[in-house]
């Protein structure tokens, strides 16, 4: 008899056995091909295991059910789109939700970059088109949300690499980019720009032209001097960047017409900063234009090997202007002569 009870309690749990590794071992959908499917914002787990069942990637929702309460996963559950292949085992997907590993887009946003090449990042990464991008840019509602006292974000988002999950509101995808960029407003960050008297807006301005000026880092320090001093001074800070600013890409090159047209933000024909930033500034730029160099310099020239020549009178920048001029002259002489001989 005990044999006998031995004999079916071990069938029994063998057949049970074989039903959970059944369950949760083998594919629902054996060779089907890729779905996505989407758990909303504020589902709980029961809801995202009625998503799968509906979806037929998983044959037992009790059995999911259970595995969720057991391994703690039914307490949390990250909202989002998920990929999930029909060939992948229900215990595979479980872990996939339970991890969270929705569906992300990687967006690198590189230091001098302004809005208009920002929008082109976020379109090829599939985050949000261009259009949508530029008019919440410049959307009142949004900038006053996020207390910009500026008349579009430029300059508020921090260049770094995000993942943004797919089908996240533009706004929110937006606003942890200037979020990222407030963290490093710390309090002695916010001390520096009080003792200096500058605002965010003019911090930010300051630096974005900066980063459009300086190519070696060393340099920062400097190129905020001569900024400081002018603004010191009352001169205009005669940036090249901001002369081509809303007129098209910096990608291009800044011509004697760029510099005379007037728009508010060419700084060759206003006085002191423009309204608001160029481009995002990095850390590096945001520093320097916080702690500039202690120096009385008030112009600098381009060098062919990406630095500057600064100078502190009219004269010695009018020198370094005419030695530049010849070293480019002399090297399309030079140029010219290579293609001849060859």
């Amino acid at each position: 008899m005990k044999k006998n009870f031995s004999i079916i309690f071990l069938s029994i749990l063998f057949m049970a056995f074989s039903y959970v590794a059944y369950e949760l071992f083998v594919p629902a959908q054996p060779g089907g091909g890729n779905i996505e499917i989407e758990i909303p914002k504020g589902a709980t787990y029961r809801q995202a295991a009625e998503i799968l069942s509906k979806q037929k990637l998983i044959r037992d929702k009790n059995m999911f059910l259970i595995v969720g309460r057991l391994t703690g996963a039914d307490r949390k559950i990250r909202a989002g789109f998920y990929s999930i292949w029909g060939s992948m085992s229900p215990f595979e997907i479980f872990r996939i939700i339970r991890r969270g590993q929705i569906i992300e887009y990687a967006v690198t946003i590189p230091e001098g970059e302004s809005l208009l090449e920002i929008s082109e990042q976020l379109e090829k990464s599939n985050v949000m088109t261009k259009e949508d991008f530029m008019k919440l840019a410049k959307n009142r509602d949004f900038l006053e949300s996020y207390e910009i006292e500026s008349n579009s974000i430029e300059g508020y988002i921090f260049p770094d690499t995000y993942r943004i999950p797919k089908g996240v509101p533009p706004e929110d995808a937006v606003g942890s980019m200037i979020d990222k960029m407030r963290e490093k407003f710390t309090y002695d960050v916010l001390t520096r720009m009080e003792e200096i008297g500058m605002t965010e807006n003019e911090l930010l301005t300051l630096a974005s032209i900066i980063e459009k000026e300086a190519v070696v880092d060393s340099e920062r320090p400097l190129i905020s001097a001569v900024y400081h001093n002018r603004l010191k001074k009352k001169m205009p800070l005669q940036a090249d960047p901001t002369a081509i600013y809303g007129i098209k890409s910096s990608r291009e090159r800044i011509t004697r017409e760029d510099l005379r047209r007037k728009t508010p933000y060419n700084t060759y024909k206003i006085k002191g900063l423009p309204p608001g930033p160029i481009a995002s500034p990095g850390l590096k730029s945001i520093m320097a234009a916080l702690y500039p160099a202690a120096v009385p310099y008030i112009y600098f020239v381009s060098l062919d090997d990406r630095t500057h020549r600064f100078s502190t009178t009219a004269e010695e920048h009018l020198e370094a202007v005419k030695l530049y001029r010849q070293r480019k002259q002399e090297m399309k002489e030079n140029e010219k002569s290579e293609n001849n001989a060859s």
